[in-house]
């Protein structure tokens, strides 16, 4: 929720709204758990480990990420590349989408839209990705993009397929 009000990200007078603190309560025995195992599964993918992803935290219907920003992160007007920001929100908002779906379910990426808010010049970087609406062909997640100092960057949307029984794999 946005301080100030209202729901969209934006200004109020001459000020900066920021948007949602870390996870206020404290993990559970089994939301420890559940994120011990995503972050030895992270580990496993090139691309996360390539990228410096790392998991937060996770529970039913939410995934946090951080990054931590390195020049090779950068474009060439010294902040974070757009498709930097997408590949965290998309892989954030994809661990969300995997504790809305029944076990065994594999998902895949449909779509993603991202509005970029503010450039990131570096620090640490959080994603905090929330499951919208899961059915049962479809799970709707939203994914937020945070500064260090906790201004909204960026705000995705993204669509996953996933169908129970069925395999992304040939």
């Amino acid at each position: 929720m946005a301080y100030g009000g209202g729901d969209s990200p934006g200004r109020r007078g001459n000020r900066v709204l920021t948007v949602r603190k870390s996870m206020t309560k404290r993990m559970t025995k089994e939301e420890k758990r559940v994120t011990e195992l995503v972050r030895r599964r992270v580990k496993e993918s090139r691309s996360t480990e390539l990228l410096g992803f790392d998991v937060e935290s996770v529970q039913a219907g939410r995934a946090i990420f951080r990054m931590d920003v390195r020049p090779r992160h950068k474009q060439i007007h010294g902040v974070v590349h757009g498709g930097i920001l997408a590949a965290l929100a998309d892989t954030t908002a994809a661990i969300a989408a995997y504790t809305a779906v029944p076990n065994g379910t594999e998902i895949a990426t449909v779509e993603l839209s991202i509005n970029y808010l503010e450039p990131v010049p570096g620090g640490r970087i959080k994603a905090d990705a929330r499951v919208l609406r899961a059915g049962r062909n479809f799970v709707v997640t939203e994914c937020e993009i945070f500064t260090e100092d906790g201004k909204l960057a960026a705000k995705a949307l993204l669509t996953f397929g996933a169908a129970a029984g069925h395999t992304i794999r040939r």
